[in-house]
């Protein structure tokens, strides 16, 4: 398979319908792939159909398809990704937002009452913004703020904070190891997607995961250690009755439980992705 896609290539004069037919990949990453290239609505691709490329077009559609036959992930690409109905620039300084985390957004506005003011919500690791938009975007009312470490990472929440949210928003990027830049303010709600696979896993090798940041990937320990500071510094910057959630591995629930019951949560539990995985475990503090 990797030597047919090598040696692929978009001829010069061919039809938009030909390279459909043609194209090694499959038939919808072929559609992205020439929507991308050709600027055109799927719409467009569809009635537009019997247009020729010239040379240029086939030189950069045939590169598109050699990248994502070296296994890039498309979303890196085309440099955006959909996440909550909006569509999230993404570069290789992030991860690729997936849609069993809207689950930790969904949980997140469960949380945040209609009829209080004065709301606000954490989004630790944030990455290309995609949890704290999402949120910020659905409840312009509360104020959201959004931290990583990685100042690359904090530059793509940025455009995107700009491209979904109206310049009055509620909301802020903190450059911060974590809490450590946050000093005592306390918030209704802290989400977090952290690094949470094992150090050696064979998935960080495969697929998408290896054009994936690392260290947004992996603790480069027992896939617990940023899930644990994280926990353990929460009660720290929640009001009372706050509510503290994380995504995590598919085998990793009930250690989080644990974790949270240790620090003395309240109604500790784990949610279920659409799989019906175990992918999001949070508590409450008094």
């Amino acid at each position: 398979m990797t030597q047919i896609f090598a040696q692929y290539a978009v001829e010069s004069g061919s039809t938009i319908a030909k390279v459909l037919q043609t194209a090694p990949l499959p038939p919808l990453e072929n559609r992205i792939l020439l929507m991308h290239a050709l600027q055109l609505t799927r719409t467009q691709l569809i009635t537009q159909d019997q247009r020729t490329l010239d040379a240029q077009q086939a030189q950069q559609l045939s590169a598109l398809f050699q990248r994502r036959q070296q296994g890039e992930p498309i979303a890196y690409i085309v440099g955006k990704r959909e996440f909550f109905g909006l569509k999230f620039i993404v570069t290789p300084d992030v991860l690729i937002p997936r849609p069993d985390t809207e689950l930790l957004v969904e949980l997140a506005l469960d949380r945040l009452p209609d009829d209080a003011t004065q709301l606000s919500v954490l989004d630790l690791g944030t990455g290309s913004g995609a949890i704290a938009i999402a949120i910020a975007h659905s409840r312009p009312d509360v104020a959201v703020t959004a931290v990583d470490v990685s100042a690359a990472a904090l530059a793509v929440t940025q455009r995107n904070a700009e491209t979904h949210l109206a310049p009055t928003a509620l909301f802020r990027t903190v450059q911060s190891d974590w809490y450590a830049a946050l000093s005592e303010q306390r918030f209704d709600v802290i989400v977090s997607n952290p690094p949470y696979i094992v150090d050696g896993d064979q998935h960080l090798s495969q697929g998408d995961l290896r054009f994936e940041p690392t260290d947004a990937l992996t603790d480069h320990a027992d896939g617990l250690s940023a899930l644990r500071r994280i926990i353990a510094d929460a009660k720290n910057h929640l009001k009372p009755d706050g509510w503290l959630l994380m995504e995590h591995g598919y085998d990793q629930a009930s250690a989080v439980r644990a974790l949270l019951q240790e620090q003395h949560f309240n109604e500790v539990q784990s949610w279920q992705d659409l799989a019906g995985i175990e992918r999001v475990s949070g508590g409450k503090i008094k």
